[in-house]
């Protein structure tokens, strides 16, 4: 027996950790700029540093590790380039609520001193995520890393503002944004998350001047009709055409509004008249742009009425809500009140619900940066992997609205803009000024506000690589190849890097864009804190280790497709490396360097060897070509079957008798198929359990140093041999066959008996055979007939594709003890059936007993019926 350098039993504990820090020191994950390697690169989708990673980031990390991993080992310059993200909104609110519980306030600390408390939190929060990543045995380039908030992508970031500011792409302007009362910042579309809420329609009077008219609006907001500056109705509903044009009173506030005529109010919606609040509603504020309405703002920053409305000023929404439906009712405007179910916008990051609002910010002028975004990916030079996730993003850039980029926060990317104190020029500069460019004034003031987050990371395909310097990694690793990423950011960063992209590098970001589906519980639920159903990676990878999570996250994972978490997939991952373990001690256990060199050359293959080659062989094409079509999970299932199936369960076996035999020659052929294979399987399995295969590929005679930067195993036309696939087929179906007859009888594999075989097709296959059915079907020897009749008599027979196969029942059983042994299960059964009936037939049980015990009972009495009845056939066959 050769040495065996791995342990017996499989604990990844006792190797994983010693592994990844190996890796590290040896530099297998950081790539050079090699003009003779093509390059690939995926930069990690920055994860944010408001906590630790979930079952989200595992699979996120997992199936970028898969595709670096492969495209390594076939010889690419692979750059997966980490890093965090800064998630300004998100993290602000954290520190926030971190710091009030010991005290401290954000505004009485002031700007510096939080700031320097976020810091804290972000130095503490990126290790731990980065800790994690390594858990999961990521091959991310760590000495690339990167952080949105890092010196370099600062840099990059205020060069593009500047860049757009001085194309007109940037403005400021005054218009209506989502507005978060608990943040205190504009949020973009895209951070709010619609919730259905239970609301009310409030039908409210608007007499006409001068007439005992009056119009009737319906609102599920009352407390912005102190801002209405028109009601309007669609110019062609008879029912208000005599009034477009008149004046209507403004109950409770007095003021005299006009009524207009717009396309917008749906005649058959609500009454067909509609108020009209351009400061407070985005649909409003566009018919108020239309018909120059005036923009009466009646809500701060906090979401309190405003100086100038009574007693309704310093009430907040909700308070003034109220008093302004009963004072409607107590002066008799207030016609009826409805139920009514809407769709209400709630921030996404505290749950607040959003108050649109007109507000001075800054934006992003969208339709001449979203036109050649929607012509790349159109054209095809950028795919969607499923092609289908096309539309959404379509769908997004084709509707783009202004995009409005500051937020009103101190955490983040503050605006490199400034202004003069003395006579007000407005400087955008990438260094911060010293003095006014236009009356030399060193009194300048930086604009407070920070960019949205979604805008430094859309710069992260290039920032990271060093934008605005033209630096070797920009040069070799731009653009990059795949981005990974879940569906529900396709409009947040995907849309944003492409046009950022296009717009600073003039060309497209990625080729091609992966997209994956969010892990949901066993019960098909989404993961959240409320539901407590959530799962944390590194407790799995503690208990089964990282490759039994990674193959868990890959396997029956389609792209696009949400996947469910059940334990016992990890548990069967498991299973599955502790298979391969056994397997590969067991063939090291057998290899014997010496005689494998004397036979390395040598050809002389069984039928077991060429067809365990041959489907190698298939095994290395398919699971090729589905990593290039991104269908990794089909390519790790594939790998997986071939591997428990047919390399353990069935070669190993088959090549037994040949270790365990005295022909040398035979078995220094085998010993190579055997590391042939062993070696090919770990590398085909290697992108998605890296550890295990790594710990066993070191280990074997002829390996190299490590498997990461090993070679891909490359389809061979030669070792293509349809003839012993089909032939070993035909042995494998009729070994189980007879297998399956043994077990039905009971018989232990050490009773032996002769099979005789008739074989319609394949009887070469079958003679070539003989040492397989002796070993694997526990045949004493194995005979050939050349027709039916020559069967042998009180023989059982067991049917497969080719042939029929015949054994003596005496050679199977003693028919004596076999009968004895069968009348005793069939008394056990008649008393088991009696019993079950007397049961069911007492009424009182019936009728008394809870449902599920008489159902029980009643399935009891049929199983043990069917099992009767099988006994009782197996009697009559015997006799």
């Amino acid at each position: 027996m050769s040495e065996v350098n791995i342990a017996k039993t499989y604990d990844p504990k006792e190797f994983e950790g010693r592994i990844y820090k190996d890796w590290e020191e040896k530099g297998y994950f950081t790539p050079k700029v090699d003009e003779n390697k093509k390059p690939y690169t995926i930069m990690m989708p920055p994860p944010n540093i408001t906590g630790q990673l979930h079952l989200g980031h595992a699979l996120d990390g997992t199936l970028q590790d898969f595709l670096i991993r492969a495209k390594r080992m076939q010889g690419y310059s692979t750059l997966w380039l980490p890093g965090e993200d800064h998630a300004s909104i998100a993290t602000e609110v954290k520190v926030e609520k971190a710091l009030l519980e010991k005290g401290l306030k954000k505004k009485e600390m002031g700007r510096e001193a939080f700031l320097e408390k976020v810091w804290e939190w972000s130095d503490k929060y990126r290790e731990r995520i980065k800790t994690q990543y390594k858990r999961l045995g990521i091959s991310a380039d760590y000495t690339r890393e990167r952080f949105t908030m890092d010196e370099g992508l600062s840099k990059a970031v205020k060069q593009v503002f500047v860049d757009l500011y001085n194309e007109g792409l940037i403005y400021k302007g005054n218009r209506i944004v989502n507005w978060c009362p608990k943040c205190q910042t504009a949020i973009s579309d895209a951070e709010i998350e619609y919730e259905e809420q239970n609301g009310h329609f409030w039908h409210v009077k608007y007499p006409v001047v001068g007439s005992d008219e009056y119009l009737e609006i319906a609102t599920t907001r009352p407390e912005t009709m102190l801002g209405d500056t028109a009601v309007a109705v669609n110019p062609e509903d008879s029912r208000y055409k005599h009034l477009i044009g008149k004046k209507l009173v403004l109950p409770l506030v007095g003021r005299e509004i006009p009524v207009i005529a717009d396309d917008y109010v749906g005649i058959d919606f609500g009454t067909g008249a509609v108020k009209i609040t351009p400061a407070h509603d985005p649909n409003d504020y566009q018919v108020g742009k239309r018909h120059n309405l005036e923009q009466i703002v009646i809500m701060d920053k906090n979401g309190d009425i405003v100086e100038g409305y009574g007693s309704y000023s310093g009430m907040d929404r909700y308070e003034a809500r109220r008093a302004i439906v009963e004072d409607l009712k107590e002066q008799g405007y207030l016609v009826k009140i409805e139920e009514h179910t809407h769709n209400v916008g709630t921030h996404d990051r505290c749950s607040t619900t959003i108050e649109p609002i007109t507000s001075e910010q800054w934006y992003v002028k969208m339709k001449p940066l979203a036109e050649p975004a929607i012509k790349v990916v159109r054209e095809g030079e950028i795919k969607f992997v499923p092609e289908r996730f096309s539309k959404t993003y379509f769908n997004w850039m084709e509707n783009i609205q202004d995009w409005c980029i500051s937020r009103q926060l101190w955490w983040g990317h503050r605006i490199p803009v400034w202004y003069c104190q003395e006579c007000g020029e407005i400087i955008v500069s990438v260094d911060e000024p010293t003095v006014c460019t236009k009356c030399g004034s060193k009194n300048l003031k930086q604009d407070e506000d920070v960019l949205d987050t979604w805008f430094s990371s859309a710069l992260w395909p290039f920032s990271t690589l060093g934008f605005p310097e033209k630096t070797e990694d920009l040069k070799y690793f731009y653009p990059t190849d795949t981005l990974v990423t879940g569906y529900d950011i396709i409009f947040f960063w995907v849309a944003r890097m492409i046009f950022s992209g296009l717009h600073s590098m003039g060309e497209i970001p990625f080729k091609t864009v992966l997209i994956h589906g969010i892990v949901r519980d066993g019960e098909g639920r989404k993961m959240s804190k409320s539901l407590g159903n959530g799962v944390d990676p590194l407790e799995v990878i503690e208990k089964y280790g990282a490759d039994a999570l990674r193959f868990m996250l890959i396997t029956g994972n389609a792209p696009g497709n949400d996947i469910r978490y059940y334990e016992e997939k990890v548990e069967s991952a498991r299973n599955f490396a502790n298979k391969i373990w056994n397997a590969s001690r067991f063939v090291m256990m057998n290899l014997d360097k010496d005689l494998m060199d004397k036979y390395k050359d040598c050809t002389e293959y069984t039928i077991a060897d060429k067809w365990i080659l041959s489907r190698l062989n298939t095994i290395i094409k398919e699971a090729t070509e589905n990593i290039d079509k991104f269908e990794i999970g089909i390519a790790a299932q594939k790998v997986y079957d071939f591997m428990w199936t047919e390399f353990c369960d069935w070669y190993i076996e088959l090549v037994k008798p040949v270790l365990y035999g005295e022909d040398e020659k035979a078995k220094g052929i085998v010993l190579n198929v055997l590391n042939q294979v062993l070696t090919a399987g770990l590398k085909l399995l290697h992108p998605v359990m890296p550890y295990i295969t790594e710990e066993i590929y070191t280990n074997l005679p002829s390996s190299e140093e490590t498997i990461v930067t090993s070679k891909w195993p490359e389809y061979k036309e030669e070792l293509k041999n349809e003839k012993a696939e089909e032939n070993m087929n035909y042995i494998i179906e009729a070994i189980k066959a007879l297998r399956n007859v043994r077990a039905e009888m009971n018989v232990p594999p050490s009773r032996k008996a002769k099979v005789t075989i008739y074989a319609v097709e394949g009887r070469d296959a079958f003679e070539q055979g003989r040492i397989y059915f002796e070993k694997l079907a526990s045949a004493s020897e194995v005979a050939f007939i050349s027709s039916k009749d020559e069967a042998p008599e009180n023989a059982v027979s067991a049917v497969t594709k080719g042939s029929e196969m015949y054994m003596p029942l005496l050679d199977l059983v003693d028919v004596e003890k076999e009968l004895e042994r069968l009348n005793k299960e069939k008394e056990k059964f008649e008393k088991e059936i009696q019993r079950v009936e007397k049961k069911l037939a007492n009424e009182r049980f019936v009728s008394k007993a809870p449902e599920a015990v008489v159902n029980e009972e009643r399935e009891k009495g049929i199983k043990y019926k069917e099992m009767y009845e099988a006994v009782l056939e197996r009697i009559q066959s015997l006799k």
